[in-house]
């Protein structure tokens, strides 16, 4: 039996860093408090609304997506964590997220933040008050 995506280790760790960096950086839960670390990446996973990391490359890979992300850009795991993060914005639309992306860099983040996405499969989307 396959564990689920949020049960691998790896994400188990990673949901608890993007949590407690986003509680750093904004004094506020990006989930509710959970009992267990386990609780922390499944509640995660399944939250009501999107959560999306990258990595620190000069061209950032995708390393983490819950289920609503993975729904919303048509994608599963294992394309999503092999593909660079301006790829989720059209092509016209990646000198404008490479400046907010550097923004939010400078800043520590940027929120309410309004774009148009793309999916997979070329389905254009909106995003609203996003955190970045």
């Amino acid at each position: 039996m396959s564990l689920s995506i949020w049960q691998q280790p790896e994400i188990i760790r990673w949901s608890q860093i993007l949590s407690g960096n986003f509680n750093q950086l904004l004094d506020k839960d990006l989930v509710a408090p959970a009992n267990t670390p386990e609780q922390l990446a499944q509640t995660l996973f399944n939250a009501p609304f999107v959560v999306v990391s990258h990595g620190t490359q000069a061209d950032p890979i995708l390393n983490y997506g819950n289920q609503m992300a993975l729904q919303l850009w048509s994608i599963n795991w294992d394309e999503l964590i092999t593909t660079p993060s301006r790829f989720t914005a059209e092509a016209v639309n990646q000198s404008v997220r490479a400046q907010m992306l550097k923004q939010a860099a400078k800043q520590g983040y940027i929120d309410n933040y309004r774009r148009i996405r793309i999916s997979r499969t070329g389905q254009r989307f909106l995003i609203e008050q996003a955190i970045i």
